[in-house]
């Protein structure tokens, strides 16, 4: 409403600034990896075609969504603004779109629905000629989007970057909501391989369904190849990403979060054997938290507590399993330290751009 209000004073009879629709990231638009493009269909019927259920003003529609379901933000489904029965803001010829978002995982799939000609994913109905473009390149390697309004970041030096140097023979894993993770992010907002021949990526596809459903996600899959890859003796270094503290913490839902926790403690379980089995060193940490802090503290005029899908801001552990080292303490240690802590265990030499290890040196 504060937004709606904002726009309401600045409209005259020059100007009409208007929220046109609108809906939650896990329902409508922002799908990823491809991992369900029926999301991008539903939100391309929404924004572009004006194709939705329909309501007066976008503070009304989440209101609604709200009270007949509960419904937190990220889970709202599509929306479209009407002045009477029709739609306030189609996307049609002769429009500029601007995806204002900055990271690039969600950003991908609804480009390219604006950018490629030949696009088969879905019948767009009608193709608007606009002027689209990105906040930034939201992938180099592949071009997406065309067009970009600022540089995207150079991020070099990459572990994988100095590992390949060394010839070290990489294994990454995941489903597919954190497949990009481990392969795309991981690389510095890189599709393409460093080696084609020294880096092997395995995607677990991920169920479409709603993560408090099924909230032991891919564990198992993962686990299953995860720990034949370690036993193998192939690869000298292997990452994954369990999703389900993440996902499955966002939607609000604590049963289902405590499952999908307790399905990582079992998936870990299985990876110590294995870790075990090939005498090799486990590392264990996070990116942030959710499953830690599901809720918000309740404003003074609200009787419960919120979900919270934002990210938190608690410190995530570091644990080192089989390896006998100390490490540093200190409060200005974190993820930037662990790319020389994998060197130093692999006996490779870390990138000189980096911060230091995470192991104290022997005295």
């Amino acid at each position: 409403d504060e937004i709606e209000n904002f726009m309401n004073d600045l409209n005259d009879d020059t100007f009409d600034a208007r929220i046109a629709s609108g809906g939650g990231r896990m329902q409508i638009t922002m799908d990823r990896y491809e991992a369900n493009w029926p999301m991008v269909e539903e939100g391309w019927k929404i924004h572009v075609l004006g194709e939705g259920r329909k309501f007066k003003s976008a503070t009304e529609a989440i209101e609604t969504y709200r009270k007949e379901t509960g419904v937190v933000d990220q889970d709202l489904p599509g929306f479209v603004i009407v002045d009477g029965e029709e739609p306030v803001g189609t996307i049609e010829d002769g429009d500029s779109v601007i995806l204002f978002n900055f990271r690039g995982d969600r950003a991908q799939e609804i480009c390219k629905a604006f950018d490629e000609e030949e696009f088969d994913k879905f019948d767009r109905v009608r193709k608007p000629d606009v002027k689209f473009a990105g906040m930034l390149q939201y992938d180099a390697d592949l071009n997406i989007p065309k067009k970009y309004l600022t540089e995207p970041p150079k991020i070099k030096y990459t572990l994988t970057e100095q590992l390949v140097k060394e010839g070290i023979n990489e294994y990454a894993i995941s489903e597919t909501q954190k497949y990009g993770h481990v392969t795309y992010f991981w690389n510095g907002n890189r599709s393409e391989k460093f080696d084609d021949t020294l880096e092997t990526y395995v995607e677990i596809p991920s169920d479409v369904i709603p993560f408090e459903q099924r909230p032991w996600m891919k564990s198992a899959e993962i686990t299953d190849q995860l720990c034949e890859a370690i036993t193998s003796g192939e690869y000298q270094f292997l990452r994954t990403n369990y999703p389900n503290g993440d996902m499955v913490g966002h939607t609000g839902n604590l049963e289902a979060t405590i499952i999908g926790v307790e399905a990582v403690d079992l998936a870990l379980g299985r990876v110590l054997k294995a870790v075990d089995q090939a005498n090799a060193i486990l590392l264990i940490t996070a990116d942030h938290g959710n499953a830690d802090e599901m809720y918000d503290k309740p404003k003074p005029d609200e009787a419960v507590h919120k979900a919270k899908t934002s990210h938190t801001l608690n410190k995530v552990p570091f644990i080192v399993y089989n390896a006998d080292i100390e490490l540093k303490q200190g409060d200005d240690l974190g993820l930037s330290n662990i790319a020389a802590t994998v060197c130093q265990l692999l006996d490779v030499k870390p990138n000189e751009h980096w911060n230091p290890s995470l192991i104290e040196e022997a005295k």
